[in-house]
């Protein structure tokens, strides 16, 4: 089957083409932006990419349309596609109705930790392993790829609340039917498909729904939202992360900790990744992998060689002493306890922050008083203001003098590499491309700009 996905380079959607051609289907796709390391991953899978969303794709005659959710009515291609009457499924759809209809679906949600928790479940299956297939919103550095086929009766699975398409509003992850969830935290998000929190919960409670009394739900007890959802009706067992009649985390000076479940020692974690989030989605995988079968020792044995997921505080490159970091954060939450764990990390040395506010919900304002608070633990920071319709100066004046704004991409550039000096950490935070500003940056910083 000649499949042709609309909006292949987002990291669901992208995920989607690489399991279809996997599967031995003919795969194209079309988008109207491509940056790495999904551009680069499809090109390495040998899938077509077309620019744009002309209707003469319509000629390449595929026996299926998948169309991403980033494509709306209005879109020249789907609008030809309706107009002509032609075949069409969501994302969502067609992985559970082609991959998943048969799995042991091991989902992961919650508003952060979703990318990190589903690698390292998807690594603590295969080093038991079990070879699970797995579509994760990341590429793990220890697989390479972002999703991957398997005859593996298990399937590890990011697990997103953003809706399915334009033409079914439900979240994406009601169409999964997990056995195993991990809800790891709920906040605020979407702010462009949610009203409120409460909306948001009211998915988490369709989802919460659909799982069997013979699965298993693993949630962070301390987490008032999930405690909401829960409350509201439940039929699977629950294990709780943070509590102290569920999973916890004893943290040592060196970055390991011990694994305690009720209270009794399972095992100690030695690794090389940074903050109590971290060993909180450790311990959600933990769990997750013991429900499917993976002795706990086991398991942090695997935690224990877990290389982590690319653009979480990857290292792009050092320059003169300078340090360029690339990490996904684009929530105030995430964005304070990235900044937290890098801090651990380097002690004293200076941390200069670098914000792209390119989520739906940031360029929306929505999370604009929560900027400045989760920034406090860096020494500079530089916000790229191309394209928000807020006032983000402002938003980031409590900061004083140590914050800087920016609307041009090669000033930022120029006005972080003038002020960089050794022993620095730029740590440059988007959910996209961010304009390819870490090469920018690497290159100034060695013309001594």
């Amino acid at each position: 089957m000649h499949v042709h996905i609309l909006g292949i380079c987002g990291t669901f959607m992208g995920g989607i083409a690489v399991i279809a051609k996997q599967a031995g289907h003919r795969v194209s796709g079309c988008d109207a932006n491509a940056y790495p390391p999904m551009s680069t991953q499809l090109q390495a899978q040998g899938i077509a990419l077309v620019e744009g969303w002309d209707p003469k794709q319509l000629d390449l005659q595929p026996d299926l349309f998948v169309i991403g959710n980033v494509v709306s009515r209005g879109n020249p291609l789907v609008e030809a596609i309706l107009e002509r009457n032609l075949p069409y499924v969501s994302g969502p759809q067609w992985l559970h109705e082609n991959v998943l209809r048969d799995k042991w679906v091991l989902a992961v949600a919650g508003t952060h930790g979703k990318t990190t928790t589903s690698a390292m479940l998807a690594w603590v299956l295969e080093h038991a392993g079990l070879a699970p297939g797995f579509m994760i919103g990341g590429v793990p550095v220890d697989f390479g790829v972002s999703a991957r086929a398997a005859d593996s009766p298990f399937f590890v699975i990011e697990a997103d609340e953003y809706d399915t398409a334009f033409f079914d509003k439900r979240s994406k992850f009601v169409h999964y039917r997990a056995r195993t969830a991990i809800l790891n935290n709920l906040e605020y998000d979407h702010a462009d498909i949610f009203p409120d929190l409460a909306s948001i919960e009211t998915q988490f409670h369709h989802f919460v729904r659909i799982i069997p009394g013979n699965g298993l739900i693993v949630a962070d007890g301390r987490d008032d939202g999930l405690r909401r959802v829960l409350a509201r009706g439940c039929w699977t067992p629950v294990e709780y992360l943070g509590v102290e009649d569920g999973w916890t985390a004893a943290a040592a000076a060196d970055g390991s900790f011990e694994v305690r479940l009720r209270g009794q020692p399972q095992g100690v974690v030695r690794w090389e990744l940074l903050g109590e989030h971290n060993r909180s989605n450790a311990l959600a995988a933990l769990a997750a992998a013991r429900h499917a079968g993976v002795p706990v020792p086991l398991a942090i044995e695997g935690l224990g060689r877990f290389r982590n997921v690319k653009r979480r505080l990857e290292v792009r490159g050092t320059v003169n002493g300078i340090t360029v970091y690339d990490d996904f954060a684009h929530h105030p939450t995430a964005i304070e306890s990235t900044i937290a764990g890098l801090r651990a990390k380097i002690g004293e040395r200076r941390i200069l922050a670098v914000l792209e506010p390119r989520s739906a919900t940031m360029k929306m304002g929505v999370m604009k008083d929560g900027l400045a608070p989760s920034l406090r633990g860096a020494d500079l920071v530089f916000c790229y203001t191309n394209g928000i319709g807020w006032d983000a100066t402002g938003a980031l004046r409590t900061l004083g003098a140590k914050a800087a704004c920016h609307d041009d991409l090669n000033r930022l550039v120029q006005a972080i590499a003038a002020q960089a000096r050794a022993d620095d950490h730029i740590l440059v935070m988007s959910n996209g491309g961010f304009g390819g500003i870490h090469t920018k940056l690497l290159q100034a910083l060695s013309e001594g700009r």
